[in-house]
């Protein structure tokens, strides 16, 4: 359990561990996806894509961390670190993982890297601005790179709030691909 403080107020980072803190996980999730953001305030606040389950939460917290951070006991923002074993788990996240088969990064292919996936990362909106993404991620980097060489992802190139804030956290662009409706960056951070 990590104490920080954020503009005076404590932040604690830890692995998210009760089903309540997963709900909360969810709520923040339903609120910042892609259907719940008016397409007027996408381009400034961000969204997300994917959408989880209880069930599938605790999953993937039973294989590796699923960061969060709290505010006075409330879910303010969460990383979720996905094994390359889930790659069949979420049928909408299927083409990220082919597209993943087909990167290099420094002159390797991806898939000869140990890598996590960066499963989704969020951050409330009272409390953004604040550097909680950088720090999420850090948090998820020192539970895991002992296991891993690389964090990767993939945002679309649209998501610029997204784009900025992965790079200020230390993700490069590995490789871009067309999906037939939509651009995508893959990102990769070295750990």
């Amino acid at each position: 359990m990590t104490p920080n403080r954020e503009n005076n107020i404590e932040i604690i980072f830890r692995p998210a561990k009760t089903d309540q803190e997963f709900e909360q996980i969810l709520a923040l999730q339903k609120a910042n996806h892609l259907a719940a953001v008016p397409e007027e305030h996408q381009e400034n606040q961000g969204f997300l894509f994917a959408q989880h389950t209880l069930e599938l939460l605790k999953e993937m917290a039973a294989e590796e961390p699923q960061v969060i951070a709290l505010h006075q006991d409330k879910v303010i923002g969460y990383n979720l670190a996905m094994p390359v074993s889930f790659r069949n788990k979420i049928p909408s996240l299927i083409p990220m993982f082919n597209e993943f088969d087909k990167v290099s990064y420094k002159g390797k292919a991806l898939n000869e890297y140990r890598y996590i996936v960066g499963g989704q990362v969020c951050v409330s909106s009272d409390y953004r601005g604040m550097g909680l993404l950088h720090r999420l991620y850090a948090e998820t980097k020192n539970l895991v790179e002992d296991r891993y060489a690389l964090c990767v992802t993939e945002i679309v190139s649209r998501n610029l709030v997204s784009m900025k804030s992965h790079e200020k956290a230390g993700f490069e662009v590995a490789s871009s691909y067309h999906d037939g409706s939509q651009h995508w960056n893959i990102v990769v951070q070295q750990y």
